[in-house]
């Protein structure tokens, strides 16, 4: 019988006391700045400041968000910085001395603006304009493309921003003059990718005010980044001799030079105020005197109670991974925030069974005899199999021993005797629990073994057998001779095996309902909702429970014995060992000729899953896009009944079930009919003790773990993957908050130079986000004090997504107007008009709108503000580029943009080609697209010729077959942006010959990534586990280099910012004159027959 425990996550060292103490020189000290005899800088997530000679650090700011990138005003009298003081990142400022933080934008709140996340933060503040007037930052705002943000000015008292004339903007800094800016127009510092020489790799650029040239004064194939203008040169980083440094251009000699020579760790986040630069590595501050150029470590300690790294209570419920019901149904065992729980079904004590913050224990599950408890955890430093008796009468025993890769989802026999799991390895194996011994089952070729199950007499063995078809067969392990003999062939994809809890029956899912939807934009299909619920009879002695019967009368020849009066009205008594154990039937199995004793249950065709067979009644779980329901069907009856939309397990008597429904728990009895969730248990009374400094530790040696067993080829690129995990252990002694952990795992596993190696945060400290209303629309101050409309982002207020708030039925603003209240507050007494809608979004709001700088005779207007404008300046740039290419090639060339490859990027594909395959030519547009897996879908759409014409009566212009087929040439448009499947689409639009592609080199990241394993916390770890390579040769593609186009031609940043984009022009000019020779229009309609002779 299947014994199954209940995933919360679909998809999915030692214990050794470790102490924060006080260390005499802290590190982990990050994004310094410096301004004479000061050194300000982030530590765990507070800003700090050290005289620049060394010494002891004290605090300036102490708020629950990460404070970041201070960098002091050149007259030093204030710092500005990142924060999240009130619900968003935004930029602050203190004074100089430190006190207290003045709000200075007021901007989307974006769901992706975290430290940890690499996106990197939103609003980082990049420097100040010479003049200590106006602040330096970088905003992603306005882009619907995370990788790209722009530069903005903000005053310094505070205002509405202005943007600089670039259309891409990172890390800059200012000439002395203040005439020129060096600046990157890449921001991908916060990426895990170290080594990278993709085309996202930046340059260092300057621009000039005055002329308006941007010049690129690096041109080097590494990452040349963090440009620091000091007189007559420029001192950046670069990794172009691996190891990131710093280097220096002479702006007279135009030569560039190496400065540091720093050979372990690379050097980050540099800044530079007067003469000095300072910077991190490996932990550690370092100044350096732009004159002599000599780099010197400063001593700094740190006093604090780090508030972030205490010890603590956590409650344990909102992390809960499986569950697992005991044998009766009393208890339940629960796997929450690495520990394994043991809960009362209804009333009784809730116990922590392992209580190891230095260990990740997972998946536990309740033996059939009720005595044991077995799981996962890696407390050897693998995860290994250990039992441990559930009340904690015994101590935990370990099973099994070196463990050679990841094990997942352990599964007792029914005799308590084994247990049987599977690994990365894609071997099914079981373990005998008192030997130690482990007999493998099956090792997978072709895909990993998930689904399996016991019979209930131990001795069989059925699972998901992967084949060469990559389609799944049902097959059966004889645990006595070892064979292996199959249920189903693979001419149709089968899972979720398990026997009946009588052996009599096998149920499976198959999937092998053929019923086509048709699509409604071509003459195309898909086939979903194939799967039904299948009974396979193991015996031929053994009836079809839908056999057809024949009433009789049955004759009785037995005399029951009567019972004496003593014995008369009761029942006989069980003891307590008899209450955990089930009468063990023998499983005969007949393989010969089962094919034909597999039959279906008579429900609709949809997607199921996790079935169970008991007492004549079918369990499972049906998915649908309402999401999943629990049914069963009752064979005696032939009759399907929905019990309710949960999740379930059933215990191992069969008589009790575990239900998931949300974030509730409950235990019933086992149901024939629906059912209400009324009681249920109390989880919040699952509590661990928390050692952060263990518990981070195992985080640390767990995602090293993680991506030695997972990493797509086993020499890890190469790279000595131990020597990596012991350079960066030290560091993980001086966490003192969540995310400067995982900024150290992104340093680890970044070592491995391949694009999708990504990790955030878990539980970490983070204030309540607070949304600021916008209203899609660019607004200015006036010198009145008032607020002026500059522009009006158009939108499709049809659109729930696309509501442009000023441009809604009523309101009837326009460009020129002046918005002169917010609620009844006047405008004028701001200085932004955004602080008077901070948390506003989404919220009805009085304005007052007015032709002219007045309240006088103002229009109130209830409006309604949005959370965030980039849709709505995504929007309005596709409609301009499509204008423009219509008006360019009257109206003969179709526009498409691709955002991304997921479905939001199928839709926009759908949305734009199909009413345009009318037209001659068509320009693909691919720059900024962030990936997702439907480029292949694309692809085949557009590589389609017409095989044929169709005409019917009174139509004048044939259609072509297939009918969503464009006949003429096509270009496609890519540049550094063009990420992850948005580089397999180019790729797959030069190999087949689709057009030409035009632009600038792609980001060139294509190793693939699954759902993240769990962690203690919740932290997100995505593992590079598969890889193309060309289908022509022996050779791998894309990663690290990407696409290179057939027409170079990239966009002048100002001039793109003024409305020119070369790239696009280029693509009108060449697809123009590709139509004059290649565009092919279906022939003539030829006369009509006659057929009369």
């Amino acid at each position: 019988m299947q014994k199954k425990v209940l995933p919360i996550i679909v998809a999915m060292l030692l214990s050794a006391p470790l102490l924060f103490g006080q260390a005499n020189e802290a590190r982990l000290l990050r994004f310094p700045a410096i301004w004479g005899e000061k050194i300000v800088f982030s530590y765990a997530g507070d800003l700090y400041s050290v005289p620049s000679s060394g010494g002891t650090a004290h605090q300036l700011t102490s708020d629950i968000g990460y404070e970041m990138f201070a960098r002091f005003s050149p007259d030093g009298k204030q710092i500005a910085f990142t924060g999240q003081y009130d619900g968003n990142t935004e930029v602050f400022t203190i004074p100089s001395d430190g006190g207290i933080p003045q709000r200075i934008t007021h901007t989307a709140t974006l769901g992706r603006d975290l430290v940890s996340d690499r996106m990197g933060p939103n609003n980082i503040v990049m420097g100040w304009t010479p003049d200590s007037k106006q602040i330096v930052y970088r905003s992603r705002k306005q882009s619907f493309n995370d990788f790209k943000g722009q530069l903005f000015l903000a005053p310094a008292q505070g205002g509405i921003s202005t943007e600089l004339p670039l259309a891409e903007g990172g890390f800059c800094s200012y000439s002395p003059s203040g005439k020129q800016l060096a600046f990157n127009r890449v921001f991908r510092e916060f990426r895990t990718w170290k080594y990278y020489r993709g085309g996202m790799a930046d340059d260092i650029w300057i621009f000039d005010f005055d002329t308006k040239e941007v010049k690129n004064i690096s041109n080097h194939i590494a990452q040349d980044i963090f440009p620091m203008w000091a007189g007559d040169e420029i001192f950046f980083l670069s990794d172009r001799d691996r190891i990131m440094n710093i280097f220096v251009y002479n702006t007279k000699t135009q030569q560039t030079s190496k400065v540091t020579h720093f050979d372990e760790f690379d050097c980050k986040f540099p800044s530079i105020g007067g003469n000095y630069i300072v910077f991190e590595n490996g932990g550690y501050i370092y100044k350096m005197n732009v004159n002599d150029k000599k780099p010197e470590k400063v001593s700094i300690t740190i006093t604090g109670d780090f508030n972030y790294a205490r010890n603590e209570t956590k409650k344990s419920s909102s992390l809960i991974r499986n569950a697992d019901l005991s044998p009766n149904g009393e208890r339940v065992v629960f796997s929450a925030r690495g520990e394994i729980f043991n809960v009362p079904s209804k009333k009784g004590i809730s116990y922590n069974l392992t209580q190891t913050s230095g260990a990740h224990e997972r998946d536990g599950i309740w033996s059939p005899d009720g005595k044991y408890i077995a799981y996962l955890s890696d407390q050897s430093g693998e995860f290994e199999i250990w039992v441990q008796a559930h009340d904690k009468s015994a101590t935990a025993r370990q099973v099994t021993k070196n463990a050679d890769t990841y094990y997942f989802n352990i599964l007792w026999s029914p005799d308590s005797k084994k247990i049987l799991w599977n690994d990365r390895k894609f071997r099914l194996r079981y373990v005998d629990v008192e030997t130690g011994e482990i007999t493998e089952v099956f090792k997978a070729r072709y895909g990993q073994p998930n689904d399996y199950a016991w019979s209930p007499d131990s001795k069989w063995i059925t699972f998901n057998r992967p084949s060469e078809n990559r389609f799944s067969t049902i097959s059966i392990y004889n645990t006595v001779n070892k064979e292996v003999k199959d249920i189903t062939d693979n001419w149709y994809d089968s899972g979720s095996p398990n026997f009946s809890a009588d052996g009599k029956y096998l149920v499976f899912v198959s999937d092998r309902d053929f019923s086509p939807t048709y699509s409604q934009t071509e003459w195309n299909h898909a086939y979903e909702n194939m799967g039904k619920v299948y009974l396979a009879v193991l015996s031929e002695k053994t009836s079809s429970p839908f056999a057809l019967e024949n009433d009789s009368v049955a004759i009785s020849t037995e005399t029951l014995p009567e019972k004496s009066e003593k014995t008369k009205g009761k029942k006989e008594a069980k003891t307590p060992s008899q209450s955990n154990q089930k009468e063990t039937l023998e499983t005969e199995i007949n393989f010969d000729g089962i094919g034909n004793r597999i039959i279906s249950l008579p429900i609709e065709a949809s997607n199921y899953s996790n079935v169970y067979c008991v007492d004549g009644k079918v369990y499972y779980n049906q998915s649908t896009d309402n999401g999943t329901k629990a049914k069963v069907y009752l064979l005696n009856k032939k009759e399907e009944k929905e019990l309710g939309s949960f999740n379930f397990a059933i215990s191992a008597n069969n008589k009790k079930m575990l239900i998931r429904e949300k974030t509730s728990w409950g235990v019933i009895d086992l149901p024939s009919d629906q059912i209400k969730l009324s009681e249920t248990i109390d989880i919040d009374k699952m509590e661990a003790w928390v050692d952060y400094a263990q518990e981070w530790k195992q985080i640390y040696d767990e995602s090293w773990r993680q991506m030695r067993d997972f990493f797509y080829v086993e020499n890890m690129h190469g790279v000595n993957w131990k020597a990596m995990h012991e350079k960066y252990a030290p560091l993980v002694k001086h966490v003192r908050h969540r995310d400067d952990l995982t900024y150290i795992i992104g340093e680890l596993i970044g070592e491995l130079n391949v694009g999708h190696a990504y990790v955030l945060s878990g539980e970490r400290p983070a204030p309540e986000r607070v949304k600021t209303g916008l209203l899609g629309a660019k607004i200015s101050r006036d010198p009145s004090g008032y607020f002026r409309i500059d522009q009006l982002l158009k939108g499709a207020n049809w659109s729930s997504s696309l509501r442009s708030p000023l441009t809604e039925i009523g309101v009837n603003a326009h460009e020129g107007d002046y918005i002169v209240s917010v609620n009844g507050t006047s405008t004028n007494t701001v200085s932004d008009i955004f602080s008077l809608l901070a948390g506003k979004a989404e919220t009805e709001v009085e304005i007052g709108l007015n032709n002219k700088p007045s309240e006088t005779d103002a229009r109130k207007i209830i409006i309604k503000p949005i959370a965030d404008e980039s849709a709505l300046y995504y929007y309005n740039w596709v409609q301009g580029n499509i204008e423009k290419v219509n008006k360019a090639s009257n109206g003969d060339v179709g526009y498409i943009h691709i955002p991304d490859m997921s479905a939001e990027g199928l839709n926009e594909f759908a949305k734009y080609f199909y009413p345009q395959l009318n037209k001659k030519g068509l320009i693909i547009d691919d720059r900024g697209n962030g990936g997702g897996n439907v480029s292949p879908m694309i692809l085949e759409r557009l590589m389609r010729e017409a095989g044929r014409a169709n005409i019917r009566r009174n139509m004048i212009d044939p259609t072509p077959v297939p009918n969503a087929t464009l006949l003429g040439p096509k270009v496609c448009l890519i540049d550094k942006y063009s990420a992850s499947d948005g580089d397999l689409f180019p790729y797959g639009f030069k190999r087949f010959g689709v057009g030409t592609v035009i632009g600038t080199r792609s980001w060139g990241g294509v190793v693939g990534i699954s759902g993240s394993l769990p962690f203690i916390d919740g932290a997100d770890l995505r593992k590079p586990e598969f890889a193309s390579y060309s289908a022509e040769e022996s050779k791998w593609i894309i990663e690290g280099h990407g696409v290179d186009p057939d027409i170079v031609i990239d966009n002048d940043p100002y001039r793109e910012y003024m409305g020119t984009d070369d790239q696009l022009n280029k693509a009108i000019e060449v697809i123009l004159e590709q139509i004059k020779t290649e565009y092919k229009p279906l022939p003539a309609i030829p006369a009509a027959p006659d057929k009369s002779k």
